[in-house]
């Protein structure tokens, strides 16, 4: 009987086996409160749930039909002493468990910057943060090193004991920044920017994911992390400004591709707009940025001047890049009503219109877009204002007979 149960928690063992307890042993601080916070949350509500538990099996087996020495009290209804002990000890468990995670949500916000690299041990003066930009693609991982003028694909290098700034975007779908050794998971999203905080305080070589589905790629969406001491740090900068590929507009476009399993790379030269440009939406060449159609807005709006405007501020991923699914660029051809328009159209049938400009706008207050029209049987309502005569003011536009 004995060898049956042995047989039976096989499978289990054999399914334990493939575990890794990594968020259970961090190398980063931050990682560290958060296993602590985790334990402690856990071990509270296990004061509960294993007394319940064992007394459910004694109640169980010291009432069961067949022991006749039980205490048996049929008209029983109440204790104070009872009720005492199941309400106050699962309230004093939610204060704490309160408390732990209104404290967790300040100390452990990824938008706050460290003051710590590890209990007892505040950051220095003297240290400053390390600066990386991750953008999320389908389906690989991009990362900016804007002070040392560098980006890799799918390797992330940090120094030991150095706090760690990042800030995040996507290109396309949202994704899940984690790297459980070194701090929690955060989102990734496009045309917004999220930030984490964190510090690696011992040598590691280990991987991050995203965790969260993007695609058919998503299975192959991990990459290299390493936490080096401060010269293996800067070799490996130099190893990757060495680089012959530069980081250009272009070729972030041509990497922004979907691509699965995609081996680490290093760039040198990287243009110092490109993850401003990626998270306001406008890496393309004269396509307007999301900033500035935010800043026109403030103002007002563009009004008549964005007839000339020939991208608009619509994202699409494949809009215009070669694929199937890209659409041609396309510009406004007049504002006014459906009878001027038709009009306009069927006398510029063999006299296109021509434009002075087709470069997107970029403020406001702009003049006019210069047009050039044959003459129309009439203005342009929204150019010129029409003054109705009396009787046509009072019953409306006449419209004109069939015959």
């Amino acid at each position: 009987m004995r060898r049956l149960y042995l047989l039976a928690l096989l499978p289990l063992v054999t399914a334990l086996g493939g575990c890794n307890f990594v968020v259970l042993d961090p190398t980063g601080d931050i990682a560290a409160q958060q296993r602590d916070l985790l334990v402690i949350s856990t071990a509270l509500m296990l004061l509960i749930i294993i007394p319940v538990m064992a007394l459910t099996i004694f109640f169980a087996w010291k009432y069961r039909a067949s022991n006749k020495d039980a205490r048996y009290e049929p008209e029983w209804s109440h204790s104070t002493q009872m009720e005492l002990v199941i309400w106050a000890a699962p309230l004093l468990i939610v204060i704490c468990l309160g408390a732990l995670t209104w404290m967790g949500t300040h100390l452990l916000d990824p938008y706050r910057p460290l003051d710590r690299i590890a209990a007892g041990e505040p950051v220095p003066d003297s240290v400053t943060p390390l600066d990386v930009e991750v953008v999320a693609l389908d389906w690989k991982w991009l990362f900016i090193y804007p002070d040392q003028g560098i980006a890799t694909v799918n390797d992330l290098v940090a120094p030991v004991g150095r706090p760690i700034r990042f800030r995040i975007t996507s290109s396309s779908v949202m994704n899940a920044f984690y790297i459980p050794t070194l701090a929690g998971m955060i989102y990734a999203m496009p045309a917004m920017r999220t930030e984490l905080h964190a510090v690696a305080n011992t040598p590691v070589d280990t991987r991050g994911f995203s965790s969260n589905y993007s695609g058919a790629g998503f299975s192959g969406m991990y990459f290299r992390f390493r936490a080096l001491d401060e010269a293996g740090f800067e070799s490996w900068v130099a190893e990757a400004k060495a680089s012959p590929e530069p980081l250009t507009r272009q070729a972030y476009l041509d990497l922004e591709k979907p691509s699965e399993n995609v081996p680490a790379r290093h760039f040198a030269d990287v243009d110092p707009t490109l993850f401003d440009a990626i998270l306001n939406l406008c890496v393309e060449p004269g396509k307007m940025c999301m900033h500035e159609m935010m800043a026109i807005d403030a103002k007002g709006g563009l009004g008549i001047e964005s007839a000339s405007n020939v991208l608009p501020l619509t994202y699409d991923k494949y809009a215009r890049r070669g694929t199937v699914f890209g659409g041609t660029a396309g510009f406004v051809v007049g504002i006014c009503t459906p009878e001027e328009l038709a009009n306009a159209l069927a006398l510029t049938a063999t006299a296109p219109v021509s434009r002075a400009s087709s470069a997107p706008v970029h403020g406001a207050g702009m003049a006019l877009p210069a047009f050039t029209l044959p003459a129309l049987s009439r203005p342009l309502s929204f150019l010129t204002p029409t003054r109705l005569p009396p009787d046509e003011a009072l019953s409306g536009p006449r419209r004109p007979s069939n015959s």
